[in-house]
């Protein structure tokens, strides 16, 4: 299967789903992480147009960790919004381009818009993705790919339906998070957080609900046609 994660900062599918992604490309499937945010206000000493350059290099290294190829649709952090037709027609055309199978993407209801209107994108350009008269670089195709939430930050409100194990991927999983220095170096020295470690822990909390170590939570957008008669988590 083709894997298209769609995420809305350069870090966020590395954190809600890094571990199935690996997962998932250990088995051979073809994985792609697109980031719908270019990051650029997530730092308080670099500058927007230098922090976007530096985020854009750490997915980069990000995905080459997990197995996965890293796409940037590039739109400034604080300015993603589902409305806004050239955005989704820029993920109608990563959907297209990528083939998608299977979409993981945030919860509708998360923690803050940006990721809110992302998972709005996301379901858009998955439906969007079938129109032929819909025009893009990329030619459309006629499968309307499930659609998968993945966690919130920390759990919150988010009650899991489905659970990978990824207790053999948890190190890759956070040695690909590593890779985002910029944030990570940061929260630890200016914020005093180990967002490494906070990470692990809500892993480690999946797991126990789940009767493993380390696992992540999802749940499966449940309207037609998207749903198929085999499982598609790994």
């Amino acid at each position: 299967m083709n894997i298209l994660g769609i995420g809305c900062h350069p870090d966020d599918l590395e954190i809600g789903c890094g571990g199935t992604l690996a997962k998932y490309a250990k088995q051979g499937h073809k994985v792609f992480m697109c980031h719908v945010a270019n990051g650029d206000l997530g730092h308080k000493i670099f500058m927007p147009e230098e922090l976007a350059k530096i985020r854009a290099k750490e997915s980069e290294a990000a995905a080459k960790v997990l197995g996965a190829e890293s796409i940037c649709v590039d739109v400034g952090d604080s300015q993603v919004e589902s409305s806004v037709k050239a955005t989704r027609d820029k993920l109608v055309n990563v959907v297209r381009d990528t083939k998608a199978d299977l979409i993981i993407t945030h919860n509708p209801d998360d923690y803050m818009r940006d990721h809110m209107q992302t998972s709005e994108l996301a379901y858009d350009a998955s439906f969007c993705n079938t129109l032929p008269h819909l025009f893009t670089e990329a030619a459309e195709t006629d499968t309307f790919a499930p659609l998968f939430y993945m966690d919130t930050l920390a759990g919150v409100g988010f009650i899991p339906t489905e659970y990978v194990d990824i207790t053999d991927e948890i190190e890759q999983k956070l040695e690909a998070l590593a890779c985002h220095e910029s944030q990570i170096k940061w929260m630890l020295e200016h914020d005093h957080i180990d967002f490494l470690d906070f990470v692990r822990t809500c892993s480690k909390y999946r797991g126990l609900q789940s009767s493993c170590e380390y696992a992540e939570g999802f749940r499966q957008y449940a309207g037609w046609p998207r749903f198929r008669t085999y499982r598609l988590l790994p």
